[in-house]
C-alpha cells in the first residue's frame, strides 16, 4: 500500500547510506513492517493472528532445525531417537514439546485467521490472491503436519500413515501405483519414513517463501479493516510501527503464556497416548485418528459410508472411499472459490445481518461439530451427524452464501474508517454529499450501501 502520507526512509549516517544504496534491505523492513507502512487505524485483534503465524512458523523451523539434528530416520532407531531426545540431549525434551505442541498452537492460530478472513470477506477483491496464497500455505501446512506426526513411529504415527496413504488407494487406474510411489512400498517402512521426514524439513521452507509471497501480495492493496471500508486518506491510517508493533507485541506475549502453560504442565494433551508405543504393524490400534487439526476433514471422509450406484442395478459408480476422499479435499478447495461465490458488494460480516446469522448459527457449529466427531469412533450416533455436518458445510459454501450474497439488505456504512473510530467524519462525509445519489459499483439493493445517518 502506497500512499503520499506514508513516512519515507531516510539514512541519517554515511554508513547506513551506504547500505541503503548498495542492499536497501533496511527500507524494504521499514517499508513492509516499520513506519513506512500506513495500516487502517481500526484495526482489532482479531488481526494480530498473521503476525502469530509468522512467530510459529519461525518457531517451528528453528526446533525442527535442531531436533532433526538428533533424529534417526529408520524404523529400528526412530522410536528410540525420540526417547534419546528426551532423556540424553540436553533441553531435548522442552525441544520436543515445544515443537509438538508449537504445530498445534500454529494450527491454532491459523484456523483463527481463517474464520476472520471468512466473517470479514479478506478474499473478496482487491485482495484475492492473498486469500489464495493463504488457502495454499494452509495446504502445505497440512502436508507437512501430516509428514511429521509420522516421523516419531509410534502406533498412531505408523496406523495413521497407512491410513492416509491408503486413501490414494481409491483413485481410479492410478491410484495404487501413486500409493506404491508416495510410500516406497506396500506398507509404511524405511523408505517411507526417510521420504518423509526430507519432505518435513523441506516443506516449512517453501510455506516461508509462500509466505512472503503472501505478505507481497498484502501490500499492494493494504490490509483490510473491520468495516471493509477503503483507506481514503492520511486519519485513516496509523504507521505499523510503534502502533500495531507494540499491540501484536502484547498479544503474543499473552498467547506465549498460553503456550508455555501447555509445554511445561500440560505436554500430552494435545497428543494421543498411543504414540508412545513404538508402532507395530502387527497390532492395530482400537481407534485410529489424526492429529486434532485434521478433525474436521477426517470427519467429513468419514461421513461417506455407501457407494454411489446406479438406482435398482447395483452398479457401483463411485465407491465410498473415493467420494470420502474427494469431499475431504473439497472441502479445503472450495475456499479457493470464495471470492467468486460471494458476490455481496459489503465485505464486513458486521454489516451483513442474514451473513451472520448463518456464520454464527451455522458454519461455527457445523465446524465445532465436525472438530468433535473427526476424534468420536465410527459408530452411531456419530456417523450420522458427520454426515449431517458435512451436508451442511457444503451447503454454506456452495448454496447458502452465494444465494444470501444475493438477497440479503446490509446495514448502512460509516462513510470512512476514521468515522467507524471517531464518529461523524465532516471531510468524508462532504465529498459524499456532493456525489449525489450516485450509487455504488455491484448489484447491492437500493441504499445497501448508503452512509450511516
Amino acid at each position: 500500500m502506497s500512499f503520499a502520507w506514508a513516512n519515507q526512509y531516510e539514512p541519517k549516517s554515511a554508513f547506513t547510506k551506504w547500505i541503503d544504496e548498495k542492499l536497501p534491505l533496511p527500507r524494504l523492513v521499514y517499508n513492509a513492517v516499520g513506519a513506512g507502512y500506513p495500516v487502517p487505524r481500526n484495526l482489532n485483534y482479531m488481526w494480530n493472528f498473521g503476525v502469530l503465524a509468522g512467530f510459529f512458523l519461525m518457531f517451528q523451523i528453528i526446533t525442527g532445525v535442531v531436533l532433526a539434528m538428533h533424529y534417526a530416520a529408520d524404523v529400528s532407531v526412530a522410536f528410540g531417537s525420540i526417547e534419546h531426545i528426551m532423556r540424553n540431549v540436553n533441553y531435548g525434551w522442552l525441544l520436543k514439546y515445544a515443537h509438538a505442541n508449537g504445530a498445534s498452537f500454529f494450527f491454532i492460530v491459523i484456523y483463527l485467521h481463517i474464520f476472520r478472513g471468512f466473517y470479514y470477506s479478506s478474499y473478496k477483491a482487491p485482495r484475492e490472491m492473498i486469500w489464495l496464497l493463504g488457502v495454499v500455505i494452509f495446504l502445505l501446512m497440512m502436508a507437512t503436519a501430516f509428514m511429521g506426526y509420522v516421523l516419531p513411529w509410534g502406533q498412531m504415527s505408523f496406523w495413521g500413515a497407512k491410513v492416509i496413504t491408503g486413501l490414494f488407494g481409491a483413485i481410479p487406474f492410478i491410484g495404487e501405483p501413486l500409493q506404491v510411489w508416495l510410500v516406497g512400498g506396500y506398507a509404511p517402512n524405511d523408505s517411507t519414513l526417510n521420504r518423509f521426514f526430507s519432505l518435513h524439513f523441506l516443506l516449512p521452507f517453501v510455506i516461508a517463501g509462500v509466505v512472503i509471497l503472501h505478505i507481497w501480495s498484502l501490500h499492494i492493496p493494504g490490509s483490510s479493516n473491520p468495516t471493509g471500508v477503503e483507506v481514503k486518506k492520511e486519519s485513516d491510517t496509523v504507521p505499523f510501527h510503534p502502533y500495531y508493533t507494540a499491540k501484536d507485541g502484547w498479544f503474543l506475549g499473552l498467547f506465549l503464556i498460553f503456550f508455555a502453560t501447555i509445554v511445561f504442565f500440560a505436554p500430552n494433551m494435545l497428543g494421543h497416548p498411543d504414540n508412545w508405543i513404538e508402532a507395530n504393524p502387527l497390532s492395530t490400534p482400537a481407534h485410529i485418528v489424526p492429529e486434532w487439526y485434521f478433525y474436521p476433514f477426517y470427519a467429513i471422509l468419514r461421513a461417506f459410508t455407501g457407494d454411489l450406484t446406479i438406482p435398482f442395478t447395483g452398479i457401483i459408480l463411485v465407491p465410498a472411499k473415493l467420494l470420502g476422499v474427494i469431499a475431504m479435499f473439497s472441502a479445503i478447495l472450495v475456499w479457493f472459490f470464495l471470492p467468486w461465490l460471494d458476490k455481496s458488494p459489503v465485505r464486513s460480516g458486521a454489516y451483513r445481518p442474514l451473513f451472520r446469522k448463518f456464520f454464527w448459527f451455522g458454519l461455527v457449529p457445523c465446524m465445532a461439530a465436525l472438530f468433535y466427531l473427526g476424534g468420536a469412533t465410527p459408530e452411531e450416533p456419530y456417523i450420522v451427524l458427520s454426515q449431517l455436518a458435512t451436508a451442511y458445510y457444503f451447503l454454506h459454501f456452495l448454496v447458502i452464501l452465494p444465494i444470501v450474497s444475493q438477497i440479503e439488505i446490509p446495514k448502512p456504512l460509516p462513510f470512512s474508517i476514521t468515522e467507524a473510530v471517531l464518529g461523524k467524519d465532516d471531510d468524508a462525509a462532504a465529498p459524499s454529499a456532493a456525489a449525489g445519489s450516485a450509487k455504488p459499483e455491484g448489484d447491492a439493493p437500493d441504499g445497501a450501501l448508503q452512509p450511516a445517518e
